[in-house]
């Protein structure tokens, strides 16, 4: 009979698991179609979106303010604040690190060695690689947004000249540029717009969202022309000459820094190999010279 009991009681605390776990889903999932900007998460969260999911009570009540207010700043910059919280953003890096260390210790193990350290190893590496992902896709989109700033800009400025508000012109250069990070960016000041923020708010938030300097210049040029009243079309012009300056000294800084970075594979590759060619002949023939 009491075995009876605790089967009982066991399926219904399986059966309650589920069911809270399924309403986790679905409030979830609603949420997310109920964003009026789609945001998705990294490819490798989505694929541990459940694990995540049950981690992140925890790993909210782990998160200090400042850690959270810092880590919302990094997902803002990484536009990816519609997509994962704070709390996601850890729980997704515990689980890669539990991930990491099962990973590290079984390999370890496989070939002989102390699985503890190859566990812990794996543990570091896998609690580090999503803020290092994030590091890199922040780099990612501030390069892409810098290259795409200047056309953006000429397109602006060419509606602006032909007589559409700077929403309207916006919108049009939205529409005619190529999908990319400043266009998203965009299309989010003009929902803001839309939603009944004023034109200097959207753009402040723009900049305090990016934190990225072409832009906070940008917006501080336009939130300046906005209230004395200057000639848009020569400010935006202006701006696209310094935002093509920028660009052309950026690529001129990596063509300076190209050599220093060949440094490294010429040393530890090509140089050994080059010397082997070369020292092969001449130490055969000393073999058989008999020296």
């Amino acid at each position: 009979m009491s075995a009876g009991w605790a089967a009982g009681l066991g399926g219904a605390a399986v059966a309650l698991a589920l069911h809270t776990l399924w309403v986790m889903l679905a409030e979830a999932r609603r949420r997310h179609e109920a964003m009026p900007y789609r945001a998705e998460p990294p490819w490798l969260f989505r694929r541990l979106w459940l694990p995540i999911l049950l981690v992140a009570p925890w790993a909210e009540a782990v998160l200090t303010p400042a850690w959270t207010s810092r880590l919302e700043h990094r997902l803002r910059q990484a536009g990816l604040d519609l997509a994962l919280t704070p709390p996601q953003l850890l729980a997704g890096q515990l689980v890669h690190a539990l991930l990491g260390a099962l990973a590290g210790g079984g390999l370890v193990g496989a070939i002989g060695g102390a699985a503890t350290v190859g566990a812990m190893l794996g543990m570091a590496v896998g609690f580090i690689h999503p803020s290092r992902w994030l590091r890199r896709h922040i780099r990612w989109r501030e390069r892409q947004m810098l290259k795409a700033l200047p056309f953006f800009l000429d397109l602006v400025t060419l509606a602006v000249e032909a007589g559409l508000s700077l929403p309207g012109a916006l919108d049009k250069a939205v529409e005619k540029s190529a999908p990319g990070p400043l266009c998203r960016e965009m299309h989010r000041v003009l929902r803001d717009i839309r939603a009944g923020r004023s034109r200097t708010e959207a753009l402040r938030e723009l900049a305090r969202r990016l934190d990225f300097a072409p832009v906070s210049s940008l917006v501080s040029a336009l939130v300046q022309g906005e209230l004395t009243g200057a000639s848009l079309g020569a400010l935006l012009r202006a701006q696209s000459a310094q935002r093509r300056n920028e660009r052309f000294l950026q690529a001129e800084k990596q063509a300076m820094e190209a050599p220093v970075k060949m440094l490294v594979p010429l040393v530890l590759f090509i140089f050994p190999c080059t010397f082997i060619v070369i020292g092969f002949p001449i130490a055969v023939r000393l073999l058989t010279s008999g020296l």
